[in-house]
């Protein structure tokens, strides 16, 4: 048994209400596992044995989560001037076609994932394309670092080019196939993944359904009410249902294991059904505003949801949680609430590993957890060390985290125990 110590103030949650903060703590790792953590003297005194990891003040977590992201599309990133369906056409499409090759789909992956961990992201929900290749090399990328992570082959069978469309029928097998390869492999999830409701018949829509009841465990990922534009040809496409949500309702793509992206313009019946079916929603501020959807109403809902916060890149400005969280705040403060920092924080780890029904190995430091975890820095800029140093309270310095922090403020990243990113001993890798 190898064990570990990681030593530094340590932060992490047991509940949306409850948060455990050490000053000065110790967090121990056996074998890849968390053992416990407490009291760094006591910690070090009960395991003379360990190697010892002092982090110095610098800040303890458990890694961020991400639940809606497109890794094809980290290439189209800042791309101008567009709102949702115009942007798909001028820019996503183009740039999904290049994954046709898997040379793309596997530097692009490798790519992707070293920024993920550089920004202290360590599980994320991921869109391939429409080929099924884009999946294979985005998971054998990540099953080389040891990451837990969710994909999945977007199924999309019209009202897109003709070079990205698959078939009700293809899409169902090689989606089929894609799980049998790897979903449970290891750390790697199979996601299934129909766009949304635009880009797909409701015989694609029907073979999503049955992939979700010939395999049990699998997740689904999709679309819903981000732009008006878009819910106004949901209709059209869909005259016999009730509204866009009733849609997917319809093909029995509804429930725990299900995340929405977006959901901006829902209406409160259709908010009370996500509700009662526990279907997720993927809040994605970022691309929000840049995209012009709206502004999603956090803590305005006529129900209980279980709405997690993803970064949506390449609509999404940056794979940073903490500039995600950035943007969450002042959509908040438009809609006349407030994200506290504590409340922010727990969304990003505890809170999204609890919508993806993965709190159970990931999002805190209770023994047995997988330690995945990162290391903060709040003197990661200057202004930063300035602003931080004038910090009187956890919340206090966690509220400039999120708010100035970026990339620069993730010291290092740990995958199962062991380091994939060091800011101070980088060359422009992840190990």
């Amino acid at each position: 048994m190898t064990l570990q110590i990681h030593t530094g103030q340590i932060l992490h949650f047991l509940s949306a209400q409850t948060h455990e903060y050490i000053p000065s703590g110790a967090l121990v790792i056996s074998d890849g596992k968390v053992l416990t953590c407490g009291d760094k003297t006591t910690l070090l005194q009960q395991y003379p044995e360990a190697d010892i990891t002092d982090h110095g003040e610098r800040l303890i977590m458990p890694g961020m989560i991400d639940t809606h992201v497109h890794y094809p599309q980290l290439d189209v990133i800042a791309s101008y001037g567009e709102q949702l369906l115009d942007w798909l056409n001028n820019y996503t499409f183009p740039a999904e076609d290049a994954f046709k090759d898997p040379e793309v789909g596997r530097t692009t992956a490798q790519f992707f994932l070293n920024e993920l961990l550089k920004n202290g992201t360590t599980t994320a929900m991921v869109y391939g394309t429409v080929h099924p290749q884009s999946v294979d090399a985005f998971f054998e990328q990540s099953s080389a670092l040891n990451t837990r992570m969710l994909c999945g082959k977007v199924m999309m069978d019209r009202n897109a080019p003709e070079y990205l469309c698959d078939t009700a029928e293809s899409s169902q097998t090689d989606s089929q196939a894609l799980i049998d390869r790897w979903h449970k492999k290891g750390r790697q999830l199979y996601v299934v993944t129909p766009r949304f409701a635009i880009t797909s018949t409701p015989e694609q829509l029907t073979a999503a359904g049955q992939l979700l009841k010939d395999n049990p465990d699998v997740y689904l990922q999709t679309h819903l009410a981000e732009n008006k534009a878009e819910i106004a040809f949901v209709e059209e496409l869909y005259p016999d249902r009730d509204s866009y949500l009733d849609v997917y309702a319809h093909y029995g793509l509804l429930g725990p294991r299900s995340t929405f992206g977006h959901c901006v313009h829902l209406d409160d019946q259709d908010l009370k059904i996500m509700s009662d079916t526990g279907s997720r929603i993927a809040f994605c501020p970022t691309s929000n505003l840049f995209l012009g959807s709206g502004l999603f109403r956090l803590h305005h809902q006529p129900a209980p949801l279980n709405v997690s916060i993803a970064s949506d890149v390449g609509g999404g400005t940056s794979l940073s949680m903490l500039q995600t969280l950035n943007e969450a705040y002042k959509i908040c403060q438009l809609n006349g609430t407030s994200l506290s920092p504590l409340e922010a924080f727990y969304r990003v780890t505890l809170g999204n590993a609890e919508s993806l029904l993965l709190d159970d190995r990931i999002g805190n430091f209770t023994p047995g957890k997988e330690a995945d975890f990162i290391v903060l820095n709040p003197a990661g800029t200057p202004l930063m060390e300035r602003r931080s140093g004038k910090c009187t309270s956890l919340e206090e310095l966690l509220f400039c985290l999120m708010i100035m922090g970026d990339d620069r403020a993730v010291a290092a990243t740990y995958v199962m125990g062991n380091c994939l990113w060091n800011a101070d001993k980088a060359s422009g890798d992840v190990h």
